[in-house]
């Protein structure tokens, strides 16, 4: 096997969990290919480079082996390597974010929270003529 669609190949290296999520990041311009946007089409050969956005993280990999069948985890991660470069940029990023705290909240406040955001909004529209 020479060339695999990058749909395909990220799928099988179980980027995504299915082709369609692939091809879905792959239009929105999540995944390039040697530092270019592409297509679902463009094929993949070997010791090309692919930049990979997932969430907060940013992966860069180098493609060392193709396949267009998905197997299991270990065989998947054997089709590419991630760069060193790549790995402390995401180490560095998630240890920020974990530094930073909760930027925003994914909670409803607790009724606590919410008797004091009323509390809060009341004082503050009082003082204003």
């Amino acid at each position: 096997m020479e060339k695999v669609r990058i749909d395909k190949w990220l799928w099988a290296a179980r980027f995504f969990k299915t082709r369609s999520l692939a091809k879905q990041a792959i239009e929105g311009g999540k995944v390039h290919l040697n530092g270019a946007r592409v297509k679902p089409s463009k094929e993949v050969e070997l010791a090309m480079q692919l930049t990979i956005r997932h969430g907060w993280d940013e992966k860069v990999v180098d493609v060392i082996a193709l396949s267009d069948q998905r197997r299991g985890a270990p065989e998947a991660a054997r089709l590419y390597t991630e760069t060193a470069a790549s790995i402390t940029a995401r180490t560095v990023n998630a240890e920020q974010r974990k530094a930073s705290g909760s930027l925003r909240s994914d909670t409803k406040p607790t009724t606590k929270q919410r008797r004091q955001i009323h509390r809060f909004k009341r004082i503050n529209t009082e003082d204003t003529p």
